[in-house]
Formats: structure tokens, sequence, C-alpha cells
């Protein structure tokens, strides 16, 4: 496995430069972080997630290079990868078929059919659609992407880290949500060079970033989170532990019903809403459990990246209505 350097987010930088929509940061008002916390609003991106940078890197470099197949680009995925793969597939005018697991949310299935997508529902959990996923591209020649464990998805979620520190040059440390890690391996990487703290947030139940620390290596890991569609990897990718392990990285775990309760908060207080693998990350810091979520230092800038909103928003206008 070849790890991530700083290069490869650099040159992604200038690849996918006027492909993909520039990142918004807001300060807001959070009891807990009075002037000292931002939003990266990234659930605003093409497709509605931050895989749209990857996924326009990986199918543009390979572009480049005359190495896209007749047979078009496939990719197994919880629902945002395969998304923003399609739409960048369609951008280039080739085919994407797109393995999900058969219980992936409805309103990932159908955007993705509204992208021209050729969706297979396939097995229980993404680890079973990412193996019919290599079985259909050995078959038919098809470009296997993936959802995060690939250098090229890799730097192009690191351009988003670049965004951020051009508009907020003085920040202490980025929080993610993390799955399998790409999103994570990315930004970890862009925040050493400039001296940021990448600071990984995961559910309790959904942790293989967390336990491969804890292992020294990548290990299978259960999954059971209600943020599951979007941060339910098995296991975590070396590139994602490598980077952890030589950055100035944090590692914290939050439960379910925080990760539901800073969703409900982003609606009730600024009407943002994401999916809950987003407001995975903003829980690492409403966090109240001991031991659990991330406390930043007194003074500590601190922004939060709120990395996709392909959800069903009605539980949360059912919510807001009972208050």
């Amino acid at each position: 496995m070849r790890h991530l350097s700083y290069g490869d987010v650099e040159a992604a930088t200038e690849r996918i430069a006027g492909r993909v929509r520039r990142v918004v940061v807001a300060a807001v008002d959070w009891p807990a972080r009075p002037g000292e916390l931002w939003l990266a609003l990234e659930h605003m991106q093409h497709t509605g997630s931050f895989k749209a940078r990857g996924a326009q890197n990986f199918i543009q470099a390979h572009r480049d290079a005359d190495a896209l197949p007749e047979a078009g680009v496939t990719i197994a995925s919880g629902g945002n990868a395969g998304l923003a793969c399609s739409w960048a597939a369609r951008q280039q005018g080739i085919t994407a078929t797109v393995f999900l697991p058969e219980n992936a949310p409805a309103v990932k299935v159908a955007k993705l059919r509204s992208f021209g997508a050729d969706v297979r529902l396939v097995g229980a959990d993404y680890a079973e659609a990412l193996a019919a996923c290599r079985e259909f591209a050995a078959e038919t020649g098809a470009l296997a992407s993936h959802a995060y464990d690939h250098s090229l998805i890799a730097a192009g979620a690191g351009t988003l880290l670049e965004e951020i520190h051009r508009q907020l040059p003085d920040l202490d440390a980025a929080v993610v949500a993390v799955g399998g890690g790409g999103l994570f391996a990315g930004v970890a990487t862009a925040a050493q060079q400039h001296g940021i703290r990448a600071v990984a947030i995961e559910p309790e139940n959904c942790r293989a970033l967390n336990a491969a620390l804890e292992a020294g290596c990548p290990v299978d890991v259960p999954v059971d989170s209600i943020a599951a569609d979007a941060l339910g990897a098995r296991r975590t990718s070396e590139m994602a532990l490598h980077a952890a392990q030589q950055s100035n990285a944090r590692s914290a775990l939050v439960e379910d019903s925080e990760i539901i309760r800073a969703r409900q908060a982003l609606w009730d207080h600024y009407r943002i809403v994401v999916e809950h693998g987003a407001a995975t990350a903003l829980a690492g810091l409403t966090s109240t459990a001991r031991n659990r979520g991330y406390r930043p230092s007194g003074g500590e800038k601190v922004c939060v990246v709120l990395c996709g909103a392909n959800t069903d928003p009605t539980g949360l206008a059912a919510a807001r209505c009972r208050t």
C-alpha cells in the first residue's frame, strides 16, 4: 500500500479545480464553543457530500491517462460514494455500475438512478456489496473505483482541508466523521502539512479507525450504528491508519444518541439538514459522556466538517414540531 502524501493532495487540488464547489466555512455561536467554532458546509457539495472530490480526481486522472474502459466504472458504496462516482462518470460520458447493500437508504438509491447509474442491490452490508463489485469488474473490465481505499479518492478528499485552511489560516483542529477513512486520510495528510490537528470521530459501534489504532493494524469491527449507511466500514484503510499514526491526530467515539441529538441541534439552531454520518463529527464536540468525544483546549479554533446531506429530513421536521 502506497501511503498518501501531501503532493497527492496538491495534484488533486489542481486536477479538480473548477470541477467541484468551493466549501463554505461559517462561524457559529455554539454555547460550548463561543467564538471558536466553525462549520465547513461540505454537505452543499455536488451530489450532497465530500465524495464528489475524490470521484472527480479518480475519473479525471484516468481520463488524463487515457485509461477509461468502454465498460465504464464500477464502485461499491453505502450510497454517497456511488452518487459521486455516478455524477463524475456522467460528466465524462461513461457508464457507472454501483453496488449497494440491500438496506441502502431509498433516498440514495433514487438519486443514484437519477444520475443514470446501473444500481445493483447486493448483500446485507458494504463488504458484501464490495465483493460483488470486484467480481463484476473482473468479468466486464470495468474500472474499479473504491469508496475510500484509493490514493486518488483520499487525495481528492484532502482538497477540502486545503480550502478550509485558505479561509481559516490560524485553524487549530479539523473534526471529521470517519467510516473507512478516505476523508480522514486526505484531511489528516493536508492538516499535518499546515500544523492543524485532525480529529477523527466515530460511532462507538462502528469504530474501524479507532480499533486499528488500538491494534496497530487494520482489523475487522462490528458495524451497528444509526450512521452505518455512511460510516459502516468493517475495516479502515491502511492509508487512514498511517495518517493517524504520523500526524498529531486524535481519535474519539460517540454514542448513537449523541449523533441523533447533534443532527437535531443543527436543524433546530441553523436549519441545516445533514445525514447522521455528518452529524457524528459535531457529536464529538457536544458529547457529554465521560471519556467520550473531543475536548478542545481553551482558545482552540475548531472547524467541524459537515460532510453529507443525503438523508430523509422528515424526522427532523416532526421532532421540531413537537418542541
